[in-house]
């Protein structure tokens, strides 16, 4: 049967064998004091969803950082964390429907657009897009996409296909995720070629509705003015039944020219326009029917006495 000696030991050994008693024991190195309250401030927020305080925490977190960098941590690490702070904020922001402040929060942190993590960018972009307001982000992921060093991320072929579905194309910048597809090599062939068909299809769809919006006045248009000589047919029969029982009891030349009025402030033609000519000839043709019509109406009322 094996001692416990061994057992125990095992977890001392390090590069250079089993720790010996006559070696002291190194002191484990204590973590920054933002990591920690990295910690804190994701436990505040999924936990105890208490949204307020984890923003707080980050930004804590950040004053730590520009107090005491992590000296003793790889670069790796402190750029993370930095990162990390950025998505509980963001995250917590957006909770408490400040969403609004978010670019301007990332910002003050990192000074310049060009030095945000891809990560906090594509969430930017999430962000504002979902809410219907890419444009806040248009200046910001330009400045980005455009800076060299950011060319050779592996995350960059992504971010710029992101940046033309989510913010190029619902704000009709066409021209501009064009340029940027075909201007750049981080994207494959095949992936070059699906966003300039969905460029082409967001063309066509912005080409039929500016011509739909043109045309859309003209059938305004006539439907109002086949709606005014359609209702018209009413009023030449209520014309008719008062120029025929009114006949006796007014003058017929006052009956014509209320009746007239009545026409032309129902049909509301300009009686000085050119085009309204044609309409009036009618009108008196027709008040000629009805005057013609009304005499011979008066003639056989006669021979019947």
């Amino acid at each position: 049967m094996k001692s416990d000696s061994s057992i125990s030991a095992g977890p001392l050994r390090g590069l250079g064998g089993p720790l010996r008693s006559s070696e002291p024991v190194r002191a484990a190195r204590a973590r920054a004091p933002a990591v920690d309250l990295l910690e804190e401030a994701a436990d505040l927020l999924v936990v105890h969803l208490d949204f307020r305080a984890a923003l707080e925490t980050c930004e804590r977190a950040w004053q730590s950082l520009a107090n005491h960098a992590l000296a003793e941590e790889p670069a790796g690490t402190f750029l993370e964390v930095k990162c990390s702070l950025c998505v509980v904020g963001i995250q917590a922001l957006a909770e408490m429907d400040r969403w609004q402040e978010v670019l301007s929060w990332v910002l003050q942190y990192y000074q310049v657009p060009e030095k945000l993590p891809p990560k906090v960018l594509e969430l930017c972009i999430l962000l504002y897009s979902k809410m219907q307001e890419p444009g806040a982000v248009l200046d910001v992921v330009g400045a980005w996409l455009q800076d060299p060093a950011n060319q050779d991320l592996p995350e960059y072929g992504a971010l710029a296909e992101f940046h033309v579905q989510r913010v190029l194309l619902p704000l009709g910048r066409l021209s501009e995720a064009e340029e940027l597809v075909v201007g750049s090599a981080a994207f494959g062939e095949a992936q070059r070629l699906d966003i300039l068909q969905a460029i082409d299809t967001a063309r066509q769809q912005q080409g039929q509705e500016h011509s739909g919006s043109e045309e859309a006045p003209k059938p305004n248009r006539e439907g109002s003015v086949s709606h005014k000589f359609l209702s018209l047919p009413m009023l030449v029969r209520q014309l008719w039944d008062s120029a025929v029982s009114h006949f006796f009891s007014l003058p017929f030349k006052k009956s014509l020219l209320a009746a007239l009025i009545l026409c032309l402030l129902v049909v509301r033609l300009d009686p000085a326009s050119p085009s309204s000519l044609p309409f009036l000839y009618k009108l008196a043709q027709l008040f000629r029917w009805i005057r013609k019509a009304a005499s011979s109406r008066l003639c056989q009322l006669r021979i019947r006495d």
